[in-house]
C-alpha cells in the first residue's frame, strides 16, 4: 500500500499582486511556512510559470523546479483548468469565457479554441520536463446549457455532443500519452464531465483512453447530492489527482441544488474551508488508502466566509492529520500460525 503524499496546496486562489503572493519564490516560501510539502501550479500567469517555455526548454523547467525545491517543496502537478474550459464552449457562453484567453483571441471562438488546444499540448510536454505524471484540467462544455431535460432535447443531441467532445480531446490525450502523463479531468458543474455517468459517456467515445483520468474533489458531489464515497469505489482505478475541498448542502423551503440564483454566501450548497463543511474526510482518506491512491492530497481553498490565509493555515494541518500512514504488516500477525501445507489439509479435513 501507498501513503498519500501531502499536504500540498493549489495556488490558483492565492495568487495576487501583493507579496508574498506575487511571485513563485515568495509564494512557495509562504506555503512552506504553513507546513505544506507541495504546490500545484496554475499555468496562465507567467510570473509563476511560462507554460510554452517550460514545454520547449528543459533548462527553464529545471529552473522552475529549482525555485520550488529551494523552498523545501515539490511541484505536485500543473493545472490548465481555464484553458481546458476553452477546448469546448457552447456559443451561449462565448462572451463569458472570453476572459480566460489572451486578448488577441477574444471574439474569435475558433482561434480561441486553437490556442487552448495548444496550451494543453504544451502542458503535456511541460509536465514531462518537470518530471510530473498527472495533470489537471476541465473538459469544457458543449451540452451544459441542456443539462436539465427541458425543453426536450432533440433526439441524438447528447450523442452528437459527446462525439464532438471526444473528437476535440482525443488528439490531446494522445499527446499526453506520448509524454507519459495522465490527463485528469476535474468532474465539475459547468463541464460536460460533471458526474460519473457523463464521464462514462466520454470514456466510451474516446475508446477507454488510458490517459483519460480523473481529479477527485468530493465538494462538487456534496453540492450535487452524489455519493462521493461510492464514487471512489467505482472510479478509483481512474483517479490520479485529489483536491481536498469541503462543502455543505443545506436545502430549505426556498432553494435546493440549483441555488435560486443566489450568490455563494446565500446558496443552499456552498464550498467551505476544510473541517467547516459536511464531507466525511476520515472516510475519504480511508478509501484513498484502501485503493492505493498514488498521488498528492492537495488543498483547494474556496470559502465564502473564511479568510483564505486562515483556510490555508488550517488546511495544512487538517490534511496532515487525515493522511493515513499505511501499515506494512497485518494487525493480527502476532497470532499467525505460520504456513504449513500439511496443517492446512488437516484443518480442511482433506
Amino acid at each position: 500500500m501507498k501513503t498519500i503524499k501531502g499536504p500540498a496546496i493549489f495556488l490558483a486562489q492565492f495568487i495576487s499582486d501583493e507579496a508574498p503572493f506575487n511571485s513563485l519564490e515568495s509564494i512557495c516560501a509562504w506555503a512552506a511556512s504553513l507546513g505544506f510539502k507541495g504546490v500545484q501550479l496554475p499555468t496562465l500567469d507567467s510570473r509563476f510559470i511560462d507554460l510554452q517555455k517550460a514545454a520547449e526548454s528543459q533548462t527553464y523547467a529545471d529552473e522552475i523546479k529549482g525555485i520550488v525545491h529551494a523552498a523545501g517543496l515539490e511541484i505536485t502537478e500543473l493545472s490548465t483548468h481555464l484553458q481546458g474550459q476553452l477546448v469546448a464552449v457552447n456559443p451561449v457562453y462565448d462572451q463569458l469565457f472570453d476572459g480566460f484567453a489572451p486578448a488577441a483571441y477574444r471574439n474569435n471562438p475558433p482561434a480561441r479554441q486553437e490556442w487552448a488546444v495548444q496550451q494543453l499540448k504544451y502542458a503535456a510536454q511541460a509536465s514531462k520536463n518537470l518530471g510530473l505524471n498527472a495533470h489537471a484540467t476541465f473538459s469544457g462544455g458543449l451540452l451544459w446549457p441542456m443539462v436539465y431535460p427541458w425543453p426536450q432535447r432533440p433526439a441524438g443531441l447528447v450523442e452528437a455532443g459527446f462525439t464532438e467532445l471526444a473528437r476535440r480531446w482525443t488528439p490531446i490525450l494522445n499527446v499526453f500519452d506520448a509524454c507519459g502523463v495522465d490527463l485528469c479531468y476535474e468532474v465539475h458543474p459547468g463541464e460536460d464531465l460533471h458526474d460519473g455517468s457523463s464521464y462514462e459517456l466520454f470514456l466510451e467515445k474516446v475508446g477507454q483512453h488510458p490517459r483519460a483520468c480523473l481529479l477527485y474533489d468530493p465538494s462538487h458531489f456534496v453540492l450535487q447530492c452524489l455519493d462521493y464515497l461510492a464514487y471512489l469505489d467505482i472510479y478509483h482505478d481512474r483517479i490520479r489527482m485529489f483536491h481536498v475541498k469541503d462543502a455543505e448542502f443545506n436545502p430549505t423551503g426556498r432553494q435546493g441544488v440549483y441555488g435560486g440564483y443566489q450568490n455563494w454566501m446565500d446558496r443552499a450548497g456552498r464550498f467551505r474551508s476544510l473541517g467547516d463543511g459536511q464531507v466525511d474526510f476520515k472516510a475519504v482518506f480511508s478509501k484513498m488508502a484502501q485503493y492505493d491512491f498514488p498521488g498528492w492530497a492537495v488543498l483547494e481553498w474556496e470559502c465564502a466566509l473564511k479568510h483564505p490565509e486562515d483556510g490555508a493555515r488550517e488546511g495544512a494541518a487538517f490534511i496532515r492529520d487525515h493522511i493515513i500512514r499505511v501499515t506494512d504488516k497485518a494487525f493480527d500477525d502476532f497470532a499467525a500460525s505460520g504456513r504449513d501445507a500439511a496443517l492446512n489439509d488437516t484443518v480442511l479435513g482433506i
